[in-house]
């Protein structure tokens, strides 16, 4: 997608070609082959939805729009839904998942992330509203889903408050400690939808259990890197994953 004169303009496929993906279901069998994919185009030619998709399908509101299965596959089990690709949008597979947390994290628990001076104080507002302080993350038995505006609030962000709420929001899904849970379509007082959807955010082992999501830790960072890298280059061998995945 690309920003001319004012206008957006989107990449993509014909409808009628063979490689366009036309439902949720297709794209998710894509997700899960390729393990990782970003919502719009990028540095590495080809690996978005934007570009496997009709580029006059995107914010239509019908069956085929690229936009809306974001709100059904953000709900999905097989994947993880969010800021992972340079603070922008993308998905991760669940195979995939604990490889990534295990690079992005470098085998830190948020908790261990703070006492060990590597996090934020506004990071650490955020992820108090999941997990209680002085609280292990493996102790958690049940995890909140909380909208963004919610959270924006109860951690104390907006007019006369903290700054950067956004910036500091995906700056956690980046380091994997936080997913797009549901994306909720807003409605008027008549029951019609209106504006982009909300999204609610919850660690990712709400989804998949804390011994899941960290089964990777027992690999070194650089482990997870090559896996990751020897997966990708399966599929776009002369791409530079540096800036986008690393």
């Amino acid at each position: 997608m690309e920003v001319i004169d004012g206008n957006w303009y989107m990449e993509g496929l014909e409808y009628d070609d063979p490689r366009c993906i036309r439902s949720s279901g297709e794209l998710l069998e894509v997700i899960e082959r390729l393990g990782f994919l970003p919502l719009f185009s990028n540095k590495v030619p080809g690996f978005s939805v934007e570009s496997m998709t009709c580029a006059t399908s995107w914010w239509t509101e019908s069956d085929s729009d690229p936009w809306k299965w974001r709100e059904e596959l953000s709900r999905s089990d097989r994947v993880a839904y969010g800021k992972f690709f340079g603070n922008k949008a993308g998905y991760v597979s669940r195979d995939w998942f604990p490889r990534f947390a295990n690079y992005r994290r470098d085998g830190y628990d948020f908790d261990a992330l703070w006492s060990d001076g590597l996090a934020g104080y506004r990071e650490k507002l955020l992820m108090d509203l999941f997990v209680p302080e002085d609280t292990d993350m493996w102790e958690v038995k049940s995890f909140p889903a909380i909208f963004t505006n919610d959270m924006k609030e109860q951690a104390g962000f907006g007019k006369n408050g903290h700054k950067n709420f956004e910036g500091n929001l995906a700056k956690l899904q980046m380091r994997s400690y936080l997913i797009v849970n549901d994306l909720v379509q807003r409605l008027n007082k008549k029951g019609e939808s209106f504006g982009w959807a909300v999204a609610r955010m919850t660690p990712p082992e709400a989804r998949w259990g804390y011994g899941f999501v960290t089964q990777a830790y027992k690999e070194t960072k650089e482990e997870s890197k090559q896996a990751i890298t020897e997966h990708l280059h399966q599929f776009f061998p002369d791409a530079d994953f540096k800036r986008l995945i690393f």
